[in-house]
């Protein structure tokens, strides 16, 4: 085998959305991997998940965007309200098909996981394997898991969440080295605790808002309580909810830190997510005939798919060391660093230190500044949604701001819809240009040298 073609055996830690997508496009790509997920089995979790232009393109490569489509809703609105149910502020994104070639659409989370499970044979993710321990030298590195086995590779990437067990692993080796960041030391903030679910299929007679070929996108803001609740009406006549408790002090924080991290994953157990429920049941909803609440939505959601999560809120600087990389925590944030990723190692032209660590500084270059992009775009939300002094005026602000100016917002957000250029490219169908990434056109290119050589190797035996 030549250098060109040597490929990098690829551990992938964490089987959520990132590592999932990891997995599918590098089988496509032919490069070998293993993905090790703690969980034993399973279990749809989470609530609904918006996404287009950014995304679509890539998921006609790999073949599930009709899929998802057909089973997901067009979301080329949505709307904040009060209690009471007057809207505060409507977003238009119809423009988004013109520019980025897609609208706008939502998919309940655990569809979108299932989709891309389908698309990993399952021979290649091992359920119930905890990480315990890594050691990395300068040829591979080495995962053990607490069944005290043992995998080798030449690269391993964190795709575990926010408290990483890689990410910790890694951090502990730099911080005894003395090379890990001050702000990478600090504890994981967060400002809010989130409590999402999806129900069993619903009556369209006693909810009609089900009746709608378009996706019901809809925020509720508390009046005089630090609590906001979205709820997406899906294909499957069902409803995701969403409901978020805005935590305002210090002590709060750290109390709340405190108890997830002594919890055994990205979530708390269900006496806590219990606890939430009763807490909100009470809390109107703008969904059903009849005056509802949350309570409703509850009592109609699998208790075991009812999860308290929290969310992440910040920006590391260090992203991978040696032969380990990080991917983030957020859906589309982690599955568009998987799509990096995947073009890079594609693009590998050995499985040397010195390429993969080059591979991976490339890498955050691409994606850091559009991760903290990301995260100041959240942290804008999160304002607006917890009615603080700054969240009215971003309100005021969009409530008042010309169309033109709009258009202009909107069109920003398609220009990112980048593809696996080691695929088959899906036809651009948008009327702005999208921006080519630096991990797209290095794979463009070593996919077409490949191509060509392969084209001669074959005239040459004729």
């Amino acid at each position: 085998m030549s250098a060109d073609l040597e490929k990098p055996h690829v551990l992938i830690v964490g089987g959520g959305l990132g590592g999932l997508m990891l997995g599918a496009l590098l089988e496509k790509a032919a490069v070998p991997y293993l993905i090790f997920e703690r969980a034993t089995t399973v279990k749809p979790l989470g609530s609904a998940l918006s996404f287009g232009s950014q995304l679509l393109p890539l998921f006609e490569q790999l073949g599930i965007k009709d899929t998802l489509i057909a089973q997901g809703k067009r979301a080329n609105t949505s709307r904040a309200i009060t209690e009471a149910g007057e809207t505060i502020l409507t977003m238009d994104y119809s423009t988004m098909e013109e520019f980025g070639g897609y609208s706008k659409y939502v998919v309940s989370r655990p569809l979108l996981y299932n989709v891309l499970l389908s698309l990993v044979p399952p021979e290649k993710i091992l359920f119930g394997k905890r990480v315990l321990n890594i050691s990395e030298d300068k040829e591979k590195v080495t995962v053990q898991t607490a069944d005290n086995s043992e995998y080798t590779g030449d690269i391993l990437v964190g795709a575990d969440g926010a408290y990483s067990a890689v990410r910790q692993r890694l951090y502990e080796r730099l911080k005894q080295e003395g090379s890990l960041p001050s702000s990478d030391q600090e504890d994981l903030p967060f400002s809010c605790t989130c409590l999402v679910g999806q129900t069993d299929p619903l009556d369209p007679e006693e909810f009609p808002e089900l009746k709608d070929p378009d996706c019901h996108f809809v925020g509720t803001l508390g009046n005089d309580r630090p609590y906001t609740w979205t709820l997406f009406s899906t294909a499957s006549f069902s409803v995701c909810w969403m409901v978020m408790h805005h935590l305002d002090s210090v002590s709060t924080k750290l109390a709340h830190e405190q108890r997830f991290r002594q919890s055994e994953n990205s979530e708390w157990g269900s006496y806590a997510a219990q606890t939430m429920c009763d807490e909100t049941r009470d809390f109107p909803i703008p969904f059903g005939k009849e005056k509802m609440t949350l309570g409703d939505l509850y009592d109609r959601t699998p208790k075991d798919l009812i999860s308290k999560v929290m969310l992440e809120e910040k920006v590391f600087k260090t992203w991978h060391h040696g032969r380990t990389v990080l991917i983030g925590d957020g859906a589309i944030a982690a599955m568009q660093d998987a799509l990096a990723l995947a073009n890079l190692m594609y693009a590998l032209p050995n499985n040397s230190s010195t390429e993969i660590e080059k591979t991976f500084k490339e890498y955050q270059e691409e994606r850091y500044d559009p991760a903290v992009a990301a995260f100041k775009s959240s942290q804008m939300l999160s304002k607006v949604m917890d009615r603080g002094i700054e969240g009215k005026i971003a309100v005021l602000v969009s409530q008042n701001m010309p169309v033109f100016l709009w258009k202009k917002f909107v069109r920003k957000l398609v220009l990112n819809r980048p593809q696996a250029t080691f695929l088959p490219p899906a036809v651009d169908r948008g009327t702005a240009p999208p921006n080519m990434s630096p991990s797209s056109e290095k794979a463009r290119l070593v996919f077409e040298r490949r191509a060509s050589a392969a084209t001669t190797a074959g005239s040459a035996t004729v």
